[in-house]
């Protein structure tokens, strides 16, 4: 399912992830060491799983646009001259007000980007994807940092491990 979901967010996300700006985002990380693009790619391939395992019934292109420009914010989020003060907070208008001004959106890809943040942003999920993406966005969240603490600590364990050779 997810190779086929992967293939889905291509075709239905293609006028997107061919724009310049959506490109630029494979230059800013995300979580840990995801880039803002792998990381949108992700969300909307999730997005469509938790359709899926969910059995709803969505507006599978409004889903995958809202979730590939919900994080359209293009700047690096770690670099503290670059960002405003509230980045968790106020993200999810920048991005809308970026995607906005590129592409025609519908209310429902609107209402994804600006709420994607719930409990954490001002405006509300109105709709179905909306609340799909505000999950899929937190899964992916917990799955990229997880991923890379479990490589870190790998990597910390084996610098102070003492390795002997065993004889058999």
């Amino acid at each position: 399912m997810k190779t086929n979901n992967l293939v889905l967010v291509h075709k239905l996300g293609k006028e997107i992830l061919d724009s310049e700006n959506m490109k630029r985002e494979k230059r800013f990380i995300q979580h840990a060491n995801v880039s803002t693009y792998d990381h949108s790619i992700s969300v909307a391939t999730m997005s469509l799983t938790l359709a899926a395992i969910f059995r709803v019934k969505v507006d599978k292109v409004s889903l995958v646009r809202g979730a590939l420009l919900h994080d359209f914010f293009l700047y690096d989020w770690h670099d503290k001259t670059a960002m405003p003060k509230a980045h968790a907070y106020l993200h999810p208008l920048i991005a809308f007000d970026n995607a906005k001004k590129e592409f025609k959106l519908n209310a429902i890809e609107k209402n994804i980007i600006q709420a994607h943040m719930f409990p954490l942003s001002i405006v509300m999920p109105k709709y179905r994807e909306s609340w799909i993406v505000v999950l899929a966005d937190k899964v992916c969240a917990i799955q990229e940092v997880t991923s890379n603490l479990k490589v870190r600590a790998s990597v910390s364990i084996l610098k102070s491990a003492q390795f002997y050779p065993v004889i058999i």
